[in-house]
């Protein structure tokens, strides 16, 4: 899925490149639907966010289902959520700067480049998509990195200690409550976000000025995305809670049924939400009044329908399953990470430097050189990032989480004020596969 998350991006950085050499139109109305699903590309952000809600939020699930699991070590987790990006964002983001965007090396840009340092950069509209486009997701992401234990926290603290004791289905039940109102606070903060960010002159209580600090860091430049961290949080308890419960249970056999129809329902819900999103600077469809609620609903009904697909994978037969173990997909899912900071700049790279000499060359023969470009040179290319980069990084992250496990010793390293409610008294061993999700 995270293959697929990336593929699309970058399919759609190439149309939106090819639209702009004049290679080809996808926004003429003569094929709106098809122009609708390219240009609905970029969502595959989303499926990213979804993707991240239900892998990191995966051993919190099981400590708040489980009784008596030991809480995940918030100081591990930020620690491998640093080795996993910042070694490879700054090297990224520093070539780009040297070698394509100097103008940050002056003294009048630091501020901006101080924004790229901390993971800021989406929050204000002089640094949203500027260097390179990709970035500004991985502000979105890493906010979320440093909430997550924090609101997990919250919800321990209202599932283990105000209702200890209480059964697994209603301590599911209390979490879904929880991961509900993330996802209505999201909504919120996307609605009045966008209005105050559209009406400067407007403010609500405060001055104008202590407002915009607060949009800073509540909404940025295009919100925080929370309603699809949530979606994907929402997948991940589900999850966990399936596989507590018994293999022939009624969950199970529910889930087994529904699978096919909720990953119909999930594709027409994509392909809605493309044409919706098309709708708003190419009006081809009549939607009436919903049109002008797709900046506050748009992006919950993006989430919704990929959350619909992935719960059909997980849970549906094994034809839903086999198209996603696809062993090219999963490698390409494996250098995703890479994949994505790099294919934008190498991209325009080939623009600027190839497409001058391809006057006169047909259309389609022209356009096909970038996918070409794609697959040989920036697959490639990232998956020697992925080699050189990111694997000593996260090595490295694993060599210092040990160190510091051997200082403090494992049980101290692990415990937090939610853990230590309830004592383990019996250890819920994770399979390889599971442990796999859990260190990626």
């Amino acid at each position: 899925m995270r293959a697929i998350a990336c593929l699309i991006v970058m399919a759609f950085h190439i149309c939106l490149i090819g639209n702009s050499t004049y290679l080809w139109d996808p926004f003429n109305l003569s094929h709106a639907l098809f122009g609708a699903i390219v240009y609905a590309g970029a969502v595959g952000v989303t499926l990213f966010f979804v993707l991240s809600g239900f892998l990191l939020f995966m051993p919190y699930a099981k400590s708040l289902l489980v009784e008596h699991t030991a809480w995940p070590s918030a100081c591990r987790f930020y620690l491998r959520r640093a080795f996993r990006i910042i070694p490879a964002y700054y090297i990224c983001l520093f070539l780009l700067v040297l070698l394509t965007h100097r103008e940050y090396l002056q003294p009048a840009h630091w501020r901006e480049l101080g924004l790229f340092l901390v993971f800021f950069m989406e929050s204000s509209n002089i640094t949203y998509q500027k260097i390179n486009g990709p970035f500004w997701t991985l502000g979105v992401e890493w906010q979320f990195y440093m909430l997550l234990p924090l609101f997990t926290l919250a919800m321990g603290f209202i599932v283990l200690w105000l209702f200890r004791g209480c059964s697994m289905r209603r301590r599911l039940w209390l979490v879904i409550g929880c991961l509900g109102a993330l996802i209505g606070w999201g909504l919120v903060s996307r609605y009045w976000g966008y209005y105050f960010s559209h009406h400067p002159a407007e403010t609500f209580l405060v001055p104008r000025s202590t407002l915009n600090v607060i949009l800073f860091f509540t909404y940025g430049s295009y919100g925080k995305f929370l309603e699809d961290f949530g979606i994907g949080m929402l997948l991940s308890l589900l999850f966990i809670y399936a596989r507590q419960v018994s293999i022939e249970g009624r969950f199970h056999s529910i889930a087994l049924r529904l699978a096919p129809w909720l990953w119909g329902c999930g594709i027409v819900v994509l392909v809605f939400c493309a044409m919706w999103r098309f709708n708003q600077g190419h009006p081809a469809w009549f939607f009436g009044i919903v049109n002008e609620q797709y900046n506050w609903l748009g992006e919950l009904g993006f989430s919704l329908g990929f959350g619909l697909c992935i719960f059909a994978i997980l849970f549906g037969a094994r034809y839903l399953k086999k198209p996603f173990e696809w062993h090219p997909l999963r490698w390409i899912g494996l250098i995703s990470f890479s994949l994505y900071m790099w294919h934008l700049p190498l991209l325009i790279f080939f623009m600027t430097h190839v497409e001058n000499h391809l006057q006169g060359w047909n259309p389609l023969a022209a356009f096909s050189l970038y996918w070409l470009w794609a697959f040989f040179v920036i697959i490639p290319f990232s998956a020697l990032s992925y080699v050189l980069i990111e694997k000593p990084g996260v090595a490295l992250g694993e060599k210092v989480w040990s160190r510091i496990e051997r200082k403090q010793g494992p049980d101290r390293a692990d415990k937090s004020a939610v853990g230590t409610v309830n004592p383990p008294i019996r250890e819920v061993k994770e399979s390889t596969a599971e442990r796999e999700l859990i260190k990626w």
